[in-house]
């Protein structure tokens, strides 16, 4: 067994220990090389449980979190296929979305990050994820509705925009906060969304506007 993929099945069975159970989440953390999306300086770290910064005041999130959030999408009412990121960062959310969903769709504002986590899509060989450069907090509207959609950073309150582009029957997982920040699971049902708290987390702002 190649290293990297021995360390990843080790970093699965520490989530399972923290709680994650759905076996695609596992097995799409343990199959994903983690170690390419961190800078060379800290992939020694690259499989322990921490987040770790990326540049740009990017990071990429915990493991935990990163698996947490996908667990929550798969356990949506309505199987969800089509999926939307606000915030590519890194890239190792959407891979982990990809090796699961049949279409994720992404947005990042800084376009290093995202030209640099497109290299990484084209290297891992998934050819079912679409991304823009663009403002997270305005989602992509051209390509709405989604079944589910992911925020990989902080938002000081809930951006309508995202609310509207869920399909009925979807779900929002989102950070909201600006000190003190929940992570936050909505479901729609028609015009109504029902908004529960998962837990305390901490990310990165989620910033309007886009950067070159």
């Amino acid at each position: 067994m190649a290293l990297s993929s021995r360390r990843g099945l080790q970093l699965a069975q520490l989530l399972e220990q923290e709680g994650v159970s759905d076996t695609r989440v596992l097995s799409a953390i343990a199959n994903i090389p983690r170690e390419i999306f961190i800078p060379d300086a800290l992939k020694h770290k690259a499989y322990q449980n921490t987040a770790l910064p990326i540049g740009q005041g990017q990071t990429i999130s915990q493991p935990y979190i990163v698996a947490k959030m996908t667990e929550l999408l798969l356990q949506s009412s309505n199987q969800p296929k089509k999926i939307l990121e606000i915030g590519t960062g890194s890239g190792y959310q959407t891979a982990v979305l990809a090796g699961i969903f049949a279409q994720v769709f992404s947005v990042e504002r800084i376009k290093s990050l995202q030209f640099q986590a497109k290299r990484r899509m084209n290297q891992l060989d998934f050819h079912n994820i679409s991304m823009k450069h663009g403002d997270g907090w305005q989602g992509w509207p051209s390509k709405a509705p989604f079944d589910a959609i992911i925020v990989t950073a902080a938002a000081a309150e809930l951006p309508t925009a995202l609310v509207q582009q869920l399909n009925d029957g979807g779900r929002l997982i989102i950070p909201v906060g600006d000190a003190e920040q929940s992570l936050k699971c909505i479901d729609r049902k028609g015009e109504t969304f029902k908004e529960r708290t998962i837990e305390p987390v901490r990310f990165v702002p989620l910033v309007a506007g886009d950067l070159l």
